[in-house]
């Protein structure tokens, strides 16, 4: 028997946008099925917001977002806290962090370079005592990726 986690990411309205922003970053497929693909009545505020959505690339990212009932774009600056270095130390009131590793620092830096766009760049990715390449960033939906290549 096979177990997989898969991180489900809650928007305030910018569920659908987000996962495409994946898409862009990762390849893959997106599914999205909206509240009103559940039966909420067509012109009900959030009909057309994501009840289920998700993305599964040929790399093995899978992600899954929907947005909160009554949440809508003007909401989307409400995040779940905040990151930021300070003294050599990660200083954070977010209940986690997305994990990002590759084999190789140029696998690392492609996807980089793309969820940076955009977003607040806690630490710039360059090699650590750890790894070949450590990063981490806030993206534009307001997610903490924490990227580094694999230990060898």
């Amino acid at each position: 028997m096979t177990i997989t986690t898969t991180t489900h990411l809650n928007f305030r309205g910018t569920a659908r946008q987000a996962l495409e922003f994946y898409q862009s970053v990762f390849g893959g497929e997106v599914t999205i099925a909206t509240y009103g693909d559940f039966g909420m009545p067509a012109g009900v505020p959030g009909a057309d917001k994501v009840v289920f959505g998700q993305i599964a690339s040929p790399s093995g990212i899978r992600l899954m977002a929907y947005d909160i009932p009554g949440t809508d774009e003007a909401d989307a600056a409400a995040t779940a806290g905040s990151t930021r270095r300070e003294n050599g130390a990660t200083i954070t009131d977010r209940t986690f962090f997305q994990s990002l590793q590759a084999e190789s620092l140029d696998e690392l830096a492609r996807y980089w370079t793309r969820l940076a766009e955009g977003a607040e760049v806690v630490e710039p990715l360059a090699a650590s005592a750890w790894s070949a390449g450590f990063g981490m960033l806030t993206d534009r939906f307001g997610v903490t990726w924490v990227a580094d290549v694999q230990a060898g």
